[in-house]
């Protein structure tokens, strides 16, 4: 040790504060809507919640779950409010948890993307999509980050609601655990490396 060199005697210990995100599927609650194709934001959560072995409780407004990704702490919500009141949880799990806005992915299904293509946005419109004009009616603003999972939209005049509350076909239910499989790197990589860094990765995969 050379001259005047300070002595420790102990290792330098560097601590990292852990961020919180809200990370939220949109979906039915009850066994009718099971499996539709509007539950799809409810499959991509239930599918990240396995993937780090995160255990759903039975709360306010919804069914959470909490994990740790490194230095991410996320909150996982499954609103029980039904899709036209999600607003409602998810305000209220944001003041619960002191999350901010900008720190909340929601997980939705979209009838203007062909079936199994995803989407990342960091915010816009809700499409005419019932939970996400919900959430914004209650939070007064759309700029938050979303993942879309296309259901496509192979329905005749009339028949919307029946084709988007649903079963998929046998073909589809093929595809979609290869599709989940991305949304459950998605979850994790906004929370680390940031909603651009996330969007130029899997907007295109």
């Amino acid at each position: 040790m050379y001259k005047g060199a300070r002595r420790y005697d102990a290792p330098l210990l560097f601590f990292v504060k852990a961020m919180k995100y809200l990370i939220v599927g949109l979906g039915n609650v009850g066994d009718e809507y099971a499996g539709t194709r509007h539950n799809i934001g409810f499959m991509m959560i239930d599918a990240f919640a396995a993937s780090v072995r995160a255990e759903w409780q039975d709360k306010r407004y919804g069914f959470v779950a909490k994990c740790r990704v490194k230095n991410a702490e996320m909150v996982l919500l499954k609103p029980s409010t039904y899709m036209n009141l999600s607003g409602n949880a998810v305000r209220y799990w944001l003041q619960q948890e002191k999350i901010p806005v900008e720190n909340m992915l929601v997980l939705v299904d979209d009838l203007n993307l062909p079936f199994g293509t995803i989407r990342i946005r960091k915010q816009g419109s809700n499409g005419g999509h019932n939970g996400l004009g919900n959430i914004q009616s209650v939070l007064g603003t759309d700029a938050y980050a979303r993942v879309r999972f296309g259901i496509g939209n192979e329905f005749t005049r009339g028949t919307q609601i029946n084709f988007v509350l649903g079963q998929w076909t046998d073909e589809e239910k093929a595809k979609i655990d290869d599709r989940l499989k991305v949304t459950t790197e998605i979850i994790p990589s906004f929370c680390l490396q940031g909603i651009d860094r996330t969007m130029n990765q899997y907007n295109n995969k």
